[in-house]
Order: C-alpha cells, then sequence, then structure tokens
C-alpha cells in the first residue's frame, strides 16, 4: 500500500528538515542531501535519526539513478 499523498506532502526529514525522494516498491524515503534513508514499516515511516541507513556511494548513485529514471519527485519544494 503507497503512502497518502497529503501526508508524503509534509513529510521531511527531520535531521535537515529538507524534501525526502519516496521509493514506494522499496518502502523507504530517502534523503539524498545527507545520503539518509528512512524505512516504511507497515505504512508507517520510521523517522527516527537513530534508526535511519546511511548508504554508501554506490547506493546513493543507485538511488538517485533511479528517482530519475522513474520521476520521482521530492516530497516537496523547499
Amino acid at each position: 500500500m503507497a503512502l497518502d499523498p497529503m501526508l508524503l506532502e509534509i513529510l521531511a526529514c527531520p535531521d535537515d528538515k529538507g524534501p525526502l525522494l519516496y521509493f514506494s516498491a522499496e518502502d523507504s524515503l530517502y534523503n539524498p542531501r545527507l545520503r539518509r534513508r528512512y524505512a516504511i514499516t507497515d505504512d508507517i515511516p520510521v523517522m527516527l535519526i537513530d534508526e535511519a541507513e546511511t548508504v554508501d556511494d554506490a547506493e546513493h548513485d543507485r538511488l538517485t539513478a533511479l528517482a530519475a529514471a522513474e520521476g520521482i519527485e521530492p516530497t516537496f519544494t523547499a
């Protein structure tokens, strides 16, 4: 199940307060500026900095390329 579009409009990174990329197929939200991925568990975004995953260069490149290829836009415009 996808996240509610109204929820996506207000979701921001809890650290830098910036927009996120939503990967529905991977149940995650990604902050490309901090290279931090937040999991979505049972349709609930886990927006805790301590539980976020920091991704390496290869994964960052994969996620940004996937976002570009699939037209994934940030959750809001900063």
